[in-house]
């Protein structure tokens, strides 16, 4: 069986994990990490091969976490990933950074919102190759 990869990105309220090699795990991987997800109130999106949970986890706590709930995985750490400074103005995600925001909302915004905070959206979708 083929160990999931997860690459850990730590957010302001919220952390963020890639799954690059998504497509070669079993159903029954897919199903315990998206119920990992479910459990954490979190979003996963197949589209980008990752998941959001909106709680203040440190990448250590979170690689103890995957131990204990026997999810095995190799874990890596993002930490290229720059800290936010544009917090959302409007919408039901105002006042979280355009980083803590589920990808879904920010496709959404990609084609639907035409104000200041346009080219901050933009690029936080190229920074998540959405």
């Amino acid at each position: 069986m083929v160990e999931a990869q997860f690459i850990f990105t730590k957010l302001t309220n919220s952390f963020r994990v890639d799954i690059p090699n998504l497509e070669d795990l079993s159903v029954e991987q897919i199903q315990e990490i998206q119920k990992f997800v479910e459990d954490r109130k979190g979003i996963f999106n197949f589209n980008t091969y990752s998941f959001i949970i909106n709680k203040n986890l440190e990448y250590e706590e979170f690689t103890k976490l995957t131990s204990v709930l026997n999810i095995y995985a190799e874990c890596g750490l993002n930490i290229a990933y720059a800290q936010p400074a544009t917090r959302v103005g409007f919408g039901q995600y105002k006042g979280m950074f355009i980083t803590d925001v589920p990808d879904s909302y920010l496709l959404w915004l990609k084609n639907n919102y035409r104000g200041e905070q346009k080219q901050y959206i933009l690029d936080e979708i190229s920074k998540r190759k959405l």
